[in-house]
């Protein structure tokens, strides 16, 4: 690091870095409850000051031998500086509440359109009439399918043997559930 020739960018820098070096001041007395004050001398050997609880106390107990009792009262900087922050975060969270909400509406949205229970929560008889219903969807696809081939109509896809056919599945006579076949001989 070196020192900046400029002057303007320097007193712009030391504007920035000022304002920086108060809010974590700002930040360690809030957040550890410690008495802090910082003290900061422009080029031109203007003061500039930021303290909690206030700049003259602190200063005080280093100065004076008998400090003021009313080492609690607030300093206006620091409350402008903690009031700015606070903002800075509340501006941050209104900005991301906006489209959590559309979120949260568009999940109530999509759960109340929901008309079938989970498949592991349906019964036999509510099995039985979702495969049925997928047996017609399926039906339907293949006439849709064989209408757009007569019609000359191309897939921009190859299928692998019959891949629109459905999902067929064994029914055993010992019960009326659908079962998969499985290899095993148990």
């Amino acid at each position: 690091m070196a020192r900046m020739q400029n002057e303007r960018n320097l007193q712009v820098t030391f504007s920035k870095r000022r304002d920086g070096v108060f809010k974590k001041a700002t930040e360690l007395s809030t957040l550890c409850g410690a008495d802090v004050v910082v003290v900061v001398f422009s080029l031109s050997k203007k003061p500039y000051s930021c303290g909690h609880p206030s700049v003259e106390s602190i200063m005080n107990r280093f100065l004076v031998e008998n400090p003021p009792t009313d080492i609690d009262a607030p300093n206006p900087i620091v409350i402008a500086h903690q009031n700015a922050n606070t903002d800075e975060i509340n501006t941050k969270l209104n900005r991301l509440e906006i489209p959590f909400e559309r979120e949260k509406k568009y999940g109530e949205a999509l759960q109340s359109s929901r008309k079938e229970l989970p498949i592991e929560k349906l019964s036999s008889f509510d099995f039985k009439n979702l495969c049925k219903a997928l047996e017609v969807a399926d039906e339907a696809i293949e006439r849709v399918l064989s209408i757009k081939k007569e019609c000359g109509f191309e897939f921009p896809y190859q299928t692998i043997g019959s891949a629109f056919t459905p999902l067929r599945v064994t029914k055993h006579s010992s019960s009326d559930s659908y079962e998969r076949p499985s290899g095993s001989n148990e």
